[in-house]
């Protein structure tokens, strides 16, 4: 154990990898959920970013914060996946694919609906801000943009959704 100290510090033993896994990882995976609108995507970049927090142990105990550590990984894991999954689901308009699931209740497909619509900086910093309960500040350190522009996304992103949701409580939505 004294050669890893010497190494670059002490790791998280597992059983404290493990204690922090079962606290967080539902948390986690409901964040990102609201983050992409997915949630098997968002249970797999939450699983996914805690392998990787795994070898990375010293990190995690580094920088006094590791969910975020974990919540930032895993969106830059769903980044990387979406632009792959954004060809393929083209792929499938152009030759038909299956028919989509009805989603349950309609509060919920509402809201997602209405996310989805957001720029993703916008749902992004809506989800920190309203799921994870972040700070500006704190969102604006996560994100590595500045505490202006997170307020800039909040407000831009509140408005989208005032606009977009009493359009999707009601009957379909219009082209309009």
């Amino acid at each position: 154990m004294r050669g890893e100290e010497e190494q670059g510090g002490p790791r998280v033993t597992a059983e404290e990898f493990e204690e922090f896994y079962a606290h967080a990882v539902g948390r986690l995976t409901g964040q990102l959920y609201v983050m992409l609108g997915d949630l098997h995507e968002a249970q797999d970049v939450v699983q996914e970013a805690f392998v990787r927090g795994w070898d990375r142990r010293r990190q995690l105990t580094g920088d006094g914060n590791p969910e975020a550590w974990i919540r930032t990984v895993a969106w830059r894991l769903a980044v990387s996946r979406w632009r792959g999954r954004r060809r393929s689901d083209e792929a499938w308009r152009r030759h038909g694919g299956p028919a989509a699931a009805e989603p349950p209740g309609s509060g919920s497909v509402a809201l997602v609906s209405a996310l989805r619509e957001l720029p993703q900086h916008q749902r992004r910093t809506i989800a920190l801000h309203y799921v994870c309960d972040l700070s500006v500040e704190q969102i604006a350190a996560e994100t590595g943009v500045s505490g202006s522009t997170v307020k800039t996304h909040l407000v831009r992103g509140r408005a989208a959704l005032a606009r977009r949701l009493p359009e999707l409580q009601g009957e379909e939505p219009s082209d309009a």
